[in-house]
């Protein structure tokens, strides 16, 4: 394991050596992605330190104990070489799990799109429902949420809601909420206290820069029209919201958030590039899931992942049958022990293909 921390050591050293050269700030491009570089390095080279200390302490306390000479001496080496040995493991699976390659995609922030889908009313309200959720998830991470798009429900909640999510490793947190969500409950519209079930689909699309994807404007339509919903005087009034339409793909986005039209332009663009950063990126997944089979794969739109019961209580995740029965915290935003299951069944089926040992 040292010889392979001590080329992640190199590697870390020249990458902090770079990034304060001249030439690679001015290259946007390669500076964002040795920070990124830099960022997940520092991790490992911390774990290493620690790795060295650790087996330092087994090879001193071993020394102390095979001489004997200090009684006193010989039971504090054992208590720390009980600590040392009790620790060790747990350092080896976290290094492993820390080498396991990264998805360079995982370091970027994120649209998130809700979609009602069948059930009518009650598809919106659960919509509305999901997107709660998820900002309180957001807050309760530090991670900055704006509001990009929505189309209210006539009820409540959202036929559609797109919001942007900032942060640090949004992405590889986020992306295994995509999928179909379903909810099992009675509606606020049933009078008869029947059981219906409702679905909304969730998309999380990883925020594109420039120089992931260069858009030819000449390819976009731009057009400009008045605002709906919430917003005071300025709705209905000026013509401040933007639809973008790309037309060799078909592929729309806009954004009527903001009172001003530069604003929204600049949001709109925002979303079109990464849905078609994001289409690419579909294709790759596909191509690799002909090689291998991910039981939490984060590409397949339609596919039913999670089942909210609500007379039960229950949260069910479909890839990785688990069960939650904490439905109203689950709701305000507490799912990081959903997220987190589902990120160690990735890594675990990473682990076993990466071969790393």
């Amino acid at each position: 394991m040292l010889d392979r921390l001590q080329y992640v050591k190199q590697r870390f050293d020249e990458i902090s050596d770079l990034i304060i050269q001249p030439d690679v700030i001015a290259d946007q491009k390669r500076y964002v992605q040795l920070n990124q570089e830099y960022k997940t390095l520092k991790g490992l080279v911390d774990k290493r330190e620690e790795y060295i200390r650790l087996t330092q302490n087994i090879e001193e306390a071993n020394e102390i104990i095979a001489d004997g000479s200090d009684a006193e001496m010989v039971e504090m080496a054992k208590m720390e070489l009980d600590d040392a040995k009790e620790r060790m493991p747990q350092l080896e699976d976290e290094i492993k799990f820390m080498l396991i390659p990264k998805d360079p995609e995982d370091a970027k922030n994120v649209m998130v799109e809700i979609r009602a889908g069948t059930g009518g009313d009650e598809a919106s309200i659960f919509a509305g429902d999901l997107y709660r959720m998820y900002t309180k998830y957001c807050e309760g991470r530090g991670w900055r949420t704006s509001l990009v798009d929505m189309n209210e429900g006539t009820a409540g909640g959202f036929k559609e809601v797109i919001f942007e999510v900032t942060g640090e490793d949004v992405y590889g947190t986020l992306k295994f909420e995509a999928g179909v969500h379903r909810v099992q409950r009675v509606p606020q519209t049933e009078t008869q206290g029947r059981v219906h079930t409702s679905a909304a689909t969730v998309m999380v699309l990883p925020e594109a820069e420039e120089f992931d994807v260069q858009i030819d404007m000449n390819d976009v339509r731009i057009d400009y029209f008045c605002s709906s919903g919430p917003g005071g005087q300025s709705v209905n009034t000026t013509k401040s919201a933007v639809r973008m339409t790309h037309v060799p793909t078909g592929l729309v986005a806009q954004c009527q958030d903001e009172k001003s039209q530069h604003k929204n332009k600049d949001k709109a663009l925002t979303v079109l590039r990464s849905r078609l950063y994001e289409m690419e990126l579909a294709k790759k997944q596909a191509e690799d899931a002909t090689k291998r089979t991910s039981q939490v794969s984060s590409g397949d739109r339609s596919a039913k992942i999670r089942t909210y019961n609500y007379a039960q209580g229950r949260i069910t995740d479909h890839r990785i049958s688990l069960s939650i029965f904490d439905l109203d915290g689950f709701m305000n935003g507490n799912i990081h022990k959903m997220i987190e299951e589902l990120q160690l069944v990735s890594n675990t089926e990473k682990l076993k293909e990466s071969e790393v040992f």
